[in-house]
């Protein structure tokens, strides 16, 4: 993993922003907003640093805030679960957007689309992926909040399938079709890309370091003089 503030194909003038002092000029607030919308554009292309960088301005300049631009972070944010990047951007939130009780059903404010993206956010944080999908399944609101991320179901299917793939060797097929929302010919073309190979009722993960199970043997070395040292400090202790 590259450093924090990486991100591989990040444009010049971006780059010349993120380095200097305009990386909190106003100014620079239409350049970072449409940059997010770039992001949205290419499945495979997101810039975390970047849109830090956007929402610490709207904190500055509430008056510049756009909260669709807001919510494409967020949503882009998820797509990098397990990573920590949609808690980061909600920590540069105002405070009243991540208050439930501003957030009413329907009312289509952004305290309403954070708090039903820090739903699915829960969900993935809990593992809980049959969840997610029933969840942003079961309200419109939910479609037009992901409508201009790109891509955005199937980097979710690839981000679970790659989290499943560190923690087990072999999983239900049912299981795993209730995880990625697939079923059929497209469950299968799926597994079979990733590299996993489908037996019957179960889909067999190949042997990587992260689901390998490897004993830990933990050895102390102890010399014979500490011993004594304690020894002679028990007989040192007054009666």
């Amino acid at each position: 993993m590259g450093p924090f503030d990486y991100a591989q194909d990040r444009p010049e003038n971006i780059d010349v922003i993120l380095n200097g002092l305009d990386r909190y000029n106003p100014e620079t607030t239409t350049t970072f907003q449409d940059y997010v919308m770039v992001q949205c554009e290419n499945s495979a292309f997101y810039d975390c640093y970047a849109n830090l960088a956007l929402l610490k301005l709207y904190q500055f300049n509430p008056h510049l805030t756009r909260d669709e631009t807001i919510t494409n972070i967020l949503v882009k944010a998820l797509t990098v679960f397990p990573n920590p990047d949609f808690s980061l951007c909600l920590s540069l939130l105002p405070t009243h957007v991540l208050q439930k009780n501003t957030a009413s059903a329907g009312d289509g404010s952004l305290a309403e689309a954070v708090q039903k993206l820090n739903s699915l956010n829960n969900l993935l944080a809990g593992a809980d992926y049959t969840a997610f999908w029933e969840k942003l399944d079961s309200d419109d609101l939910y479609a037009d909040l992901i409508a201009d991320v790109s891509g955005f179901e199937d980097s979710m299917r690839v981000r679970i399938a790659v989290t499943v793939g560190q923690a087990v060797r072999e999983v239900e097929k049912g299981l795993l079709e209730s995880w990625l929302n697939l079923q059929g010919p497209e469950f299968d073309h799926f597994v079979q890309v990733f590299g996993w190979e489908i037996a019957g009722d179960s889909i067999k993960v190949p042997l990587n370091k992260e689901n390998k199970a490897e004993g830990t043997i933990v050895t102390e070395n102890v010399k014979f003089e500490q011993f004594g040292r304690l020894i002679k400090r028990a007989y040192e202790q007054p009666a």
